[in-house]
């Protein structure tokens, strides 16, 4: 079995089941958590819109915090829509997924993917500058900020160093791909995919849930979030 056949199949396979291990073991662990009694009488029973206004508000930063921050959440939505761009939009990626799960969708033009990586990889530099010289915010990174950081930006380089030259809107491949440069690809994605659900990076699927339960707490005793 060479590298691209042990990317494709065992690795990608295995990272795939602790992946879906790993999301249902934090999962259970939050809500296996009883919840304290509380004896007060609850200030409203509009749980939901609580749970809702918190997921919507925490995405827009706080008037008080509005102009000290403005570049750091403008470039976080910046790499975080870039991302999706990327996943969800490029060619290949719309094959990879539609072999794996059967979906697919219309990919966007190559030239689009092409400038959202140019865009992302920037914008992840960014990131790591802010934090590196940011004196707050360089006090409280560990390891996992810049480890979760290191797995994101790995796919983005090997896939890089993998692109094909480009192909017609919803046409296959017209040269076939280098294959040391896909399977290194491959394995940095499947590495992404093992971490994900373990470090930081867990908040791409758990920050729904956190935000949800402390709108939906503060809609309890009347505060607001």
């Amino acid at each position: 079995m060479d590298l691209l056949s042990f990317a494709r199949g065992p690795a990608l396979w295995a990272s795939l089941a602790i992946l879906l291990a790993g999301t249902v073991w934090r999962l259970w662990g939050i809500f296996r958590l009883a919840a304290k009694e509380d004896f007060s009488e609850p200030r409203s029973t509009r749980l939901i819109a609580g749970a809702w206004r918190a997921i919507v508000g925490g995405m827009i930063p706080k008037d008080e915090f509005r102009n000290s921050t403005t570049l750091a959440t403008s470039n976080a939505y910046l790499y975080h829509v870039g991302l999706a761009v990327i996943v969800f939009g490029y060619l290949p990626h719309v094959y990879f997924i539609e072999r794996l799960t059967g979906l697919s969708w219309p990919p966007l033009p190559a030239a689009v993917a092409y400038m959202a990586v140019a865009v992302t990889f920037v914008s992840l530099l960014i990131a790591l500058m802010y934090r590196l010289t940011d004196p707050v915010l360089r006090l409280i990174s560990s390891f996992d900020d810049y480890f979760s950081w290191f797995i994101v930006f790995l796919p983005l380089a090997t896939g890089m160093a993998a692109i094909n030259p480009p192909f017609p809107s919803g046409a296959a491949p017209q040269t076939p791909l280098a294959p040391v440069p896909v399977a290194l690809h491959l394995l940095s994605v499947e590495l992404l995919l093992i971490w994900l659900p373990f470090g930081k990076l867990a908040h791409s699927f758990l920050v729904f849930i956190s935000r949800g339960m402390t709108g939906a707490e503060c809609a309890r005793k009347g505060a607001r979030t």
